[in-house]
């Protein structure tokens, strides 16, 4: 019992030293240790690193997850030990609601042919999303989690420490100081001045070595760096390959709708090739989706004349042969930038108009262009037909 209490009233007469002290410092009453400039040099590193490692983790958190409610949930579990439940990715949820809504359309009609498409390729993105967020998580967010939870606690607390150790020793600095004013006044040796003396000299050995153990912590610190950059090239290369499969399943989805969008515009522009006159007006109503195609005339036809050999069948077109149709040509508005791949095909340039017409047996895909004196095919998906 005696000895807690000798304990506690020492620990409150060491807590007082050291407030004394610091409230002395901060008047400019006292004097204070200074470390060496390659030691501050080393703890503004460390503060440098300890700020910006949070940033950095806290705005990857924000790329990863932007909605703030999944962020706290995630970090609930994570504090109460246990596995942050399996939660369904945007594009995944897209692709479900595209699904159904194919189903209900008609999975045959070409809206509902898209839309499952459309719903495949998000699920796909879905999934490579997830996939992006569970390695990114793994290898970039964990590492600088575990240096501020770890590292930096342990560096933090030793820091502490040794502030504890300056402010023992600046004060019985002081003591010494006040001792040996009060021994030069009595003209005599005090037991006082040797007391202050021993308190300095255990209190410099501690300081010492706190100031050692916090230079490692500190110098440490390098490593972290080399650390975090292998943790930044694996988080680029994830992302690298996230955005790489999405590109390639954004590709393959393009030239599944160019596909498509061919069929829907052969179906809905092109007339009959074994007729010599423009097909009348479709009477039956549009498929669904077809919204935005309605009431556009078709596209002229050139009739195929016995004994002349049809050169877009044989795969080969030559502009000065074509003739435009007699029943006359449709106007169209070049919507992107194409450059010709041979000589049968017409280099188009946005926004311009050209005129254009189809031939028998011609791949739907494609139109005869003709601008001025120059002649070629272009593709459908390129123009806008104007009525």
């Amino acid at each position: 019992m005696d000895f807690n209490v000798k304990k506690l009233a020492s620990d409150a007469g060491v807590f007082f030293s050291r407030a004394m002290q610091f409230t002395e410092e901060k008047l400019g009453q006292a004097e204070k240790t200074e470390l060496d400039a390659h030691f501050e040099n080393l703890l503004a590193r460390a503060d440098c690193t300890k700020n910006w490692t949070e940033k950095i983790l806290r705005q990857t958190e924000v790329l990863l997850q932007p909605n703030p409610s999944a962020r706290v949930e995630e970090f609930l579990y994570e504090k109460l030990d246990r596995k942050v439940p399996s939660r369904v990715t945007n594009g995944e949820l897209l692709a479900q609601y595209m699904t159904e809504a194919a189903n209900d359309f008609g999975p045959g009609t070409p809206y509902g042919k898209t839309l499952i498409k459309v719903g495949e390729t998000q699920r796909r993105l879905g999934a490579a999303e997830r996939d992006f967020i569970h390695s990114a998580s793994l290898n970039f967010l964990t590492p600088l989690r575990n240096f501020l939870e770890g590292d930096w606690r342990t560096i933090s607390k030793e820091r502490r420490i040794l502030q504890n150790r300056r402010l023992d020793l600046d004060a019985c600095k002081a003591r010494l100081k006040k001792a040996k004013a009060a021994e030069a006044k009595a003209a005599l040796w005090s037991d006082e001045v040797e007391k202050a003396e021993h308190e300095l000299r255990l209190t410099q050995t501690e300081f010492d070595r706190q100031a050692e153990v916090t230079r490692l912590l500190l110098e440490g610190i390098s490593s972290t760096h080399v650390n975090h950059l292998r943790c930044l090239h694996e988080f680029v290369e994830s992302q690298t390959n996230y955005y790489a499969q999405c590109y390639q399943y954004m590709l393959e989805l393009q030239k599944q709708l160019g596909s498509s969008k061919g069929e829907i515009f052969s179906g809905t522009f092109v007339g009959n090739t074994e007729s010599t006159s423009p097909p009348a007006a479709a009477t039956s109503p549009p498929a669904v989706g077809a919204a935005t195609l309605p009431a556009v005339p078709t596209i002229p036809v050139v009739p195929t004349i016995v004994g002349v050999p049809n050169t877009v069948a044989e795969g080969v077109l030559n502009p000065n042969e074509v003739k435009p149709p007699a029943s006359g040509t449709r106007k169209a508005r070049v919507l992107y930038d194409y450059e010709a791949a041979d000589s049968t095909e017409l280099a188009l340039l946005a926004d311009e108009m050209i005129t254009v017409y189809s031939l028998p047996g011609m791949d739907p895909d494609w139109l005869i262009g003709e601008r001025g004196n120059q002649k070629g095919k272009v593709p459908v998906t390129y123009l806008e037909l104007l009525s």
